[in-house]
């Protein structure tokens, strides 16, 4: 790869998060029957009209805004005619040469910490298609049309991407992005986002792009990064072995974690685009541009930059807590209610996050409400209980999803013990019973006060204060060896 550079560029599906489709009032909830959502509209059958949704539109001006592009004032739809068994009108509604999106940009973080910026081309709203389905009908396809008319914002980037790693980053910063606005529930397993990846390699130095191949349909950062890394090694086989890349539209197979030719690449003019008679020219008002700009909620990089400077998070910690919307809102929700910050990152980014992997949970649904965790941090920090038992306590918590921490602090008799003459009674209980560990300590070797402090905590049943125990054990032994 030293000789070659990769110039990649992202076509991202992002489907919007309307209850209705773009142009009819079908619902687009996920997991319904197949062909249960499918109107008359979306089957384009003779007679209807199709109606745009006010929705769609709004969140598209949003996203515009987000990524500081311009906003057109006029844009049109148009159509794109194809023929594939899970087009049911032989087109698709979208947009051309005047999307509602030009330009903006998207900042990417690279390896060593650096921002790179990534330029759009352009963002425009469309239907998507139907599904094939294969798996079920052996030698056969299925068709499901209820996908058919649901909303789409696709998101062109420039060529900008030089790796795989740099298209990885790119696609999390725009999901991130998209979940946090709020028009997207950012679910790829659910097809939620798919990215199209368009993939050149060039001599390093070169000016001049290759030629280009494009894979389809991919729903996962994980198969985007694979996917194009088997393109680009094999890109550069054919051509240093002397062979020409041919312009193909491939698919990805995971299982043999190769790409292989789905068709050969259309071009625009391939499409026969054409301005769709049945759809008015949309004028988009500064009233709402106004409107969507009000409710632009705080971005991913503002927030980032307010976790640092306001609530001292590390740089690290504020991207960690930052990637997912809804983490983020259970943090500051925690962090309120305990009011320690840096304390509510520990737990949310250790115990709550491996909660949420272990059960494969929703941040949005966390069994342990933030309130309770933020309760949970003022109780160890204003030496109610240690973290042992906060520990314990977490535990019960999320396992029956309900349950005060006060309560039941109380109720199991959990509050630690601070009181200087009970704990120093276990303090001498505890250097009576060890005096080869307490003559160690005095010969210097510190390490072993760890364990005496160990064994005062297990004579008080988990309830001293640590810290108290360390001190006064610590004053104990000054005292004998002077």
């Amino acid at each position: 790869m030293s000789d070659w550079e990769s110039v990649i560029g992202l076509e991202v599906h992002v489907q919007l998060k309307t209850r209705s489709k773009i142009f009819s009032g079908a619902s687009t909830a996920y997991g319904a029957p197949p062909n249960t959502q499918a109107c008359a509209v979306d089957l384009a059958l003779p007679g209807v009209l199709p109606v745009l949704n006010a929705e769609a539109l709004r969140m598209a001006i949003m996203f515009g805004i987000a990524v500081d592009g311009q906003i057109a004032e006029r844009c049109r739809f148009d159509r794109k005619s194809y023929f594939y068994p899970d087009l049911p009108k032989g087109y698709q509604i979208s947009q051309l040469d005047e999307p509602i999106v030009r330009g903006g940009h998207l900042d990417i973080e690279n390896e060593d910490g650096s921002t790179r910026r990534i330029h759009l081309t352009r963002a425009h709203l469309e239907e998507d298609a139907g599904k094939s389905l294969h798996a079920d009908y052996e030698g056969k396809t299925g068709i499901d049309l209820n996908r058919a008319g649901t909303p789409l914002l696709e998101v062109v980037s420039e060529p900008e991407l030089r790796s795989p790693a740099q298209a990885g980053r790119y696609f999390r910063t725009l999901h991130t992005l998209v979940c946090t606005l709020g028009i997207c529930n950012g679910n790829l397993n659910e097809g939620s986002m798919r990215c199209d990846a368009n993939v050149s390699i060039r001599r390093r130095g070169s000016k001049e792009l290759g030629e280009r191949t494009e894979i389809k349909n991919l729903n996962s950062f994980r198969f985007l990064d694979r996917a194009l890394a088997f393109e680009i090694e094999r890109q550069i086989d054919v051509l240093e072995s002397g062979g020409e890349v041919q312009r193909q539209t491939l698919l990805y197979d995971a299982e043999r974690d190769e790409t292989r030719p789905m068709r050969g690449k259309e071009l625009s003019d391939d499409y026969r685009y054409f301005p769709d008679p049945d759809l008015l020219p949309v004028e988009v008002t500064p009233a709402m541009i106004d409107a969507a700009r009000t409710n632009l909620p705080e971005l991913p990089a503002a927030k980032r930059h307010r976790y640092i400077q306001e609530l001292a998070l590390t740089d690290y910690d504020a991207r960690w807590l930052t990637t997912d919307p809804d983490t983020a809102a259970y943090f500051e929700d925690a962090a309120a209610a305990g009011g320690h910050p840096k304390a509510a990152a520990h737990w949310v980014m250790g115990d709550v996050a491996a909660g949420v992997r272990r059960d494969d949970a929703e941040w949005s649904a966390v069994p342990v409400p933030a309130t309770q965790l933020g309760k949970l941090i003022a109780r160890i920090e204003d030496g109610s209980i240690s973290g042992k038992i906060a520990k314990s306590l977490f535990k019960t918590l999320w396992d029956e999803a309900s349950g005060d921490v006060d309560e039941l602090i109380d109720s199991r008799g959990l509050k630690q013990v601070s009181d200087s003459d009970e704990i120093a009674a276990i303090v001498r209980q505890v250097i009576d019973a060890n005096p080869a560990q307490v003559e160690q300590v005095r010969s210097g070797k510190t390490r072993v006060l760890g364990f005496l402090v160990g064994q005062a905590m297990k004579a008080s049943g988990g309830k001293a204060n640590p810290r108290r125990v360390s001190e006064l054990l610590r004053e104990a032994l000054s005292g004998e060896r002077s």
